[in-house]
């Protein structure tokens, strides 16, 4: 790992949504005491609750973290006043770095469209996923087609709209892999496909992200943010199996990136949570054989604190116990 007092050029925040302490764990045994996350010298915790809410939602959960301000439940890059907030990614832009998202989950869905939209509400998803047309990111990647264009009330192909704002879209993974930037890569009508089923899918499409957004920043570096989306929706649904599929593929992904940080020694990684789901305990299993047994006591959101994982330089800033948009604005002061 590079000296964590080495100089940063590129920020890489991961989110697992749903992904707390208790979910990690779980699949820590099911991986036989061996995750990627294990590699992180650096660990702290995030409070996360929300302005109106001891237990948040994505939308604000995931804003306080994209631009280091708490706001009211269901908000997206906005404060609880409603006015819009910068996200940390805009600040890149602003400074002269490229900037991506990709995601597994669809992209009107609450934390990719915290970094790059602004509502008070995030299931108005219609003007959300209009907003992507003047975010400026470079390279955007998720599900969602329906979203862009037949789900659509007011009729617009916003896909369409993107193409003529010079974006390519990309609608296969062969076309993505194909693109320069700027790239908007809509990849199933809805989430794409679920972790046993996409294979390398959602790893390739980082990989392209990263490997586009650095030979494209030169010196003035890149930020990118990467959710395990999905990870929450199968605990939503107590299904504990499907969930730690997702979590699993997410870990394989942070080794992708921790690959490729170590070879380009200048590009700091945060893992972290926009909050907790399902109440899960891990009450029974095996580590030699990889087996678990649990209880979940909700099928909803929680309120207890999420892990903070930090490697590379600038790593050592990402310790102890702090609020959520603290974290956001520690992950913003590397972007310079």
């Amino acid at each position: 790992m590079p000296a964590a007092s080495a100089p940063v050029k590129n920020v890489i925040i991961m989110i697992g949504d749903g992904m707390g302490l208790e979910q990690v764990s779980c699949a820590w045994v099911l991986n036989k005491g061996k995750l990627n996350l294990d590699l992180f010298p650096y660990i702290g915790l995030s409070r996360t609750y929300c302005t109106d809410r001891l237990i948040t939602d994505s939308g604000a959960g995931g804003t306080a973290l994209a631009a280091g301000v708490k706001t009211a439940e269901s908000h997206v890059g906005t404060a609880a006043d409603s006015t819009d907030l910068q996200s940390v990614l805009v600040k890149a832009q602003q400074l002269g770095k490229k900037t991506g998202v990709a995601v597994t989950c669809h992209l009107a869905d609450a934390t990719p469209c915290d970094f790059c939209c602004h509502n008070e509400y995030r299931y108005n998803q219609d003007d959300l996923i209009a907003d992507y047309l003047d975010c400026g990111v470079d390279y955007i990647c998720g599900g969602g087609l329906d979203w862009f264009t037949v789900n659509r009330k007011d009729g617009r192909d916003i896909s369409k709209e993107m193409a003529e704002k010079g974006y390519t879209v990309a609608l296969t993974e062969e076309q993505l892999m194909n693109a320069g930037l700027p790239v908007i890569g809509i990849l199933a009508p809805d989430n794409l496909p679920v972790a046993e089923e996409r294979g390398d899918l959602y790893r390739n499409t980082v990989r392209r992200g990263l490997d586009l957004l650095s030979a494209e920043s030169g010196e003035n570096g890149f930020v990118m943010m990467l959710e395990g989306s999905c990870i929450d929706d199968w605990l939503h649904g107590n299904d504990i199996g499907k969930a730690m599929e997702e979590l699993l593929d997410f870990d394989r992904t942070i080794g992708d990136v921790l690959e490729w940080a170590a070879a380009d020694g200048n590009t700091l990684v945060v893992v972290t949570a926009d909050h907790s789901t399902g109440c899960l305990t891990l009450q029974d299993g095996d580590l030699a054989k990889g087996e678990i047994g649990v209880f979940f006591a909700s099928e909803s959101h929680n309120g207890i604190a999420v892990p903070v994982y930090a490697w590379g330089p600038g790593s050592d800033a990402f310790t102890g116990i702090r609020e959520n948009d603290e974290w956001g604005r520690i992950i913003a002061s590397f972007v310079k």
